[in-house]
């Protein structure tokens, strides 16, 4: 395998039947670790329905619900 510069970022090409292997596909994503003797060990990433629910919620209370924008707008005249 080769390494190779992408930006400001490395890339490594995977080998064709590494690809068919853990079925993935371009556009993919997949979750890198690192294993304790110093490799990389990546796996196909797969869409969890749960923790994107409680990302969803998190994000949700993070955003509090404030006046409508157009209501502003629309009040100021600015539109």
């Amino acid at each position: 395998m080769l390494i190779a510069k992408w930006g400001n970022s490395l890339a490594l090409r995977l080998p064709a039947d590494y690809v068919r292997r853990i079925g993935v596909k371009e556009g993919d994503q997949v979750q890198a670790s690192l294993t304790t003797d110093g490799g990389i060990c990546l796996r196909a990433a797969r869409w969890d329905r749960q923790a994107f629910s409680r990302e969803l919620e998190k994000s949700r209370a993070d955003m509090p619900m404030t006046e409508s924008v157009m209501d502003e707008l629309r009040r100021e005249a600015r539109y």
